[in-house]
């Protein structure tokens, strides 16, 4: 039987997005999936205090346990135990933001991070700044939170959410050179924001690219 490629989501919807954008690169992947949308909400009263984070990280090495190939953790707010986990398993494990910091540090200096959760912005941070040092870049960072655009995807309403996202960015874009959407829930307002001058960067499909290239690097090694 194929490994598999499994995904670790702090939101349910969050599955049918990753499988139609894993399918359509390798529809070979077999999937699985698994919701901790409770480690989410622990987290925006307390950040990710060690609890959360271990919570993370056991839930993600069972994932590797369990058999996957490669793991890969959809949220950003959870992503440093991701990083935590990875050093305790021969099975990779992935962070989708980190390809997307990468790709906006080569897209511009002045870089605007938007978030709908201000949770998300300390590990968003601290992985932008840490994979500028590693590529030699300095930067200019604008962070903003969107905080009222989150109800919607609270009460399931993705076309509203998006739509909010994409509306109240549309007037924060000011200078940047290059827009991160922090949060994988977030990436459906970037064809609403076609029309900005400057490129709107989202996880979840640049994150899924990185994720089949090393499923395929695990299970298919070069002879």
């Amino acid at each position: 039987m194929t490994r598999p490629l499994a995904l670790f989501h702090t939101g349910e919807a969050h599955v049918a997005t990753f499988a139609r954008l894993l399918g359509a690169l390798d529809p070979s992947i077999p999937l699985v999936h698994r919701v901790r949308k409770d480690l989410l909400d622990a987290a925006q009263p307390k950040g990710l205090i060690p609890a959360i984070r271990r919570a993370g990280v056991e839930a993600m090495l069972g994932l590797a346990d369990d058999g996957a190939a490669v793991v890969l953790c959809t949220c950003s707010t959870l992503g440093p135990a991701a990083e935590t986990a990875a050093l305790l398993t021969d099975v990779p494990v992935l962070r989708v933001d980190r390809p997307l910091m990468e790709e906006a540090l080569r897209a511009g200096r002045r870089i605007l991070v938007a978030a709908c959760l201000a949770s998300t912005l300390g590990p968003t941070g601290d992985l932008l700044a840490r994979t500028a040092a590693e590529l030699g870049r300095t930067p200019d960072v604008r962070t903003v939170v969107l905080a009222d655009a989150w109800r919607h995807f609270e009460a399931g309403d993705l076309a509203a959410y998006h739509a909010a996202v994409a509306a109240d960015l549309r007037g924060q874009a000011g200078d940047a050179e290059v827009v991160v959407l922090a949060q994988a829930s977030m990436a459906g307002a970037v064809p609403l924001l076609a029309d900005l001058p400057v490129p709107v960067l989202a996880s979840p499909a640049i994150g899924s690219a990185a994720a089949v290239r090393a499923w395929q690097r695990a299970v298919r090694p070069a002879a």
